[in-house]
This record gives C-alpha cells, sequence and structure tokens, in this order.
C-alpha cells in the first residue's frame, strides 16, 4: 500500500474501504475479508449504520488498534454544540473503540439554499469537534460534500483545520474546481463512489472507459482508481467480493497516459444522480439513541 501525507504529516493509506452498503450493516463477515485483503484504512458514518459492524470486524479480526485507521461522520440531525458530543459517544460505542482516527461533517447544509444559517451551524458543529481533539478522543478532523464555498467558511473560523474533504468524484463527475481549491487550502480530497453511480453502473459500460481499459488491459472500474490517484484524490471504493476486493489494490502498478488523463478528465457528466450539496437535502435519520 502507497500513501498519502496529511497536512499534520500523519499518513493515509491511499485507498480506504467504504462500508456505505446494505449488506455490511450487520455482515461484519464482508469487512473480514477487507481486512484479510491488506485494507486498513475503514469509512463509516452514522447515517450507514455500519460502526457496529466495522467495531466487530476489527475486535474479531485481532489486530492491532494503531494499524487500523477508522473515519467516521456525524449526520444532519447530530450538528450543533449542543449534540455533537453525544453523537460521537454514540458512533464510539459502536465502534467498540475509545477514539477516532478522522471524525467528519458528513453534510455542510440541514435545509435547501434560502433555509437555516448554515454557516453559522457549521461553525457551531466545528468548533465542538475541536474540543474532541483537544480531549483525545479523536485525532484528526474532516469534512464531507463541503464545496469551496462551504470549506472557506470553516478555514476562516477553525482552530484546527480539517486535513480530508470526501467528495462525490469519479470519470464524468470531477469536480475539478473543488478538487483544486482542497489542494490549494492543504486539505486531501477523498472520492465517495469513485467507480460510478447508479444501478446500472453507468461508467462501466462507458465507451470511453471501456476502450481505455482493453488499452491498458485493466478493468474500468481500475481505470476509474487510477484516474483518482492520477489527480493526487483518495478513492474509497465498496466491494463484498473477495476478487473485487482484491482487484480495487491492484492499481499500483500503471499509470495514464496524459492525454487519457486529459480525456477523462473531460468526460460528460455521467453517473451522477444529482445529490448537490446545496440543493438536495438527504432524509434526516431517525432515533440516532437506538442505532
Amino acid at each position: 500500500m502507497e500513501y498519502y501525507t496529511l497536512a499534520d504529516k500523519s499518513l493515509l493509506p491511499k485507498i480506504g474501504f467504504g462500508t456505505y452498503n446494505e449488506e455490511f450493516e450487520k455482515n461484519k463477515d464482508v469487512i473480514l475479508k477487507a481486512i484479510d485483503c491488506g485494507y486498513r484504512f475503514f469509512d463509516t458514518a452514522s447515517l450507514y449504520e455500519t460502526e457496529s459492524s466495522l467495531g466487530g470486524a476489527l475486535r474479531e479480526s485481532g489486530i492491532s488498534r494503531s494499524e487500523v485507521i477508522i473515519e467516521t461522520k456525524l449526520w444532519i440531525d447530530e450538528m450543533g454544540a449542543g449534540e455533537v458530543e453525544k453523537a460521537f459517544e454514540r458512533s464510539l460505542n459502536r465502534l467498540q473503540t475509545d477514539y477516532v482516527d478522522i471524525y467528519m461533517i458528513h453534510w455542510p447544509r440541514q435545509t435547501g439554499e434560502d433555509g437555516e444559517d448554515w454557516k453559522g451551524l457549521d461553525i457551531e458543529t466545528w468548533q465542538a469537534m475541536e474540543k474532541l481533539v483537544d480531549s483525545g478522543k479523536v485525532k484528526r478532523l474532516g469534512l464531507s460534500n463541503f464545496l469551496p464555498h462551504h470549506l472557506k467558511n470553516i478555514l476562516e473560523h477553525s482552530r484546527i483545520k480539517p486535513v480530508v474533504d470526501q467528495l462525490e468524484l469519479h470519470p464524468g463527475y470531477s469536480q475539478e474546481k473543488a478538487v483544486s481549491f482542497c489542494m490549494e487550502n492543504g486539505v486531501l480530497p477523498m472520492a465517495w463512489s469513485p467507480l460510478g453511480r447508479g444501478r446500472e453502473n453507468a461508467t462501466i459500460g462507458n465507451s470511453i472507459l471501456v476502450r481505455l481499459a482493453e488499452k491498458y488491459g485493466r478493468s474500468v472500474q481500475q481505470i476509474n482508481l487510477r484516474f483518482l490517484l492520477s489527480k493526487g484524490i483518495l478513492p474509497i471504493p465498496k466491494a463484498s467480493s473477495l476478487e473485487h476486493m482484491k482487484a480495487n489494490l491492484e492499481v499500483f502498478d500503471f499509470d495514464l497516459s496524459e492525454e487519457d488523463l486529459s480525456m477523462l478528465s473531460c468526460m460528460p457528466q455521467t453517473a451522477w444522480l444529482g445529490e448537490h450539496p446545496d440543493f438536495y437535502i438527504p432524509d434526516k435519520k431517525s432515533n440516532p439513541d437506538q442505532q
């Protein structure tokens, strides 16, 4: 495994393992397989309802806690000074650990474009998270789905800077402006859904990606991951089969040409379902205390 160096000089594996999948909710066997494959960076969230499975799998694996990086997120109905610590303690209990490596705000807004004072709420939430770092229960902080104007608000009012920002990134939705803004400010961009989105994944049969897969003797999924890595982005793919888990790690022994990288960066929009952080607000989770 290769590593990125974060702004605080800590190291992060260049590929993580995503756990947003119904199959993982009560099935720690999939995560145990990922551990056996060599994954050491795991992404979860209170929304995903996979924290318990991840915690159970890590405990059962017998692997040292210091060898694993756990990243989790608080959801939009867990934001605010009075909610952050309670939300974090719930996550900590489900994960069966005494600290989290990266704790993140999952979504920048609770309502649509003309809704709440999202800037004030984000800052209030971030400052409460900074206290968790002070306590030693969180090692570093990050963000998810924060576009440049959301991220700028945090950077201007934070004592502890975010080290990562997790965005939907893949060929056909590469968000060049958001990625460059992250990098200019020392924030590592991460890619959720790095293989594209949709029930019938629109990147799998894409003619450009299929042609490149044939050219390099790789799968379309591996071309997607190599594209992101070549741009300095950390992908967090999901997989349930051992074959796909292994294949997603076998992307460090080839490079895409500059011409092919440019072509992928300029692909028409594809495999995006329209979940824009300023306009699309996901449903709030119910009864977090019961999860």
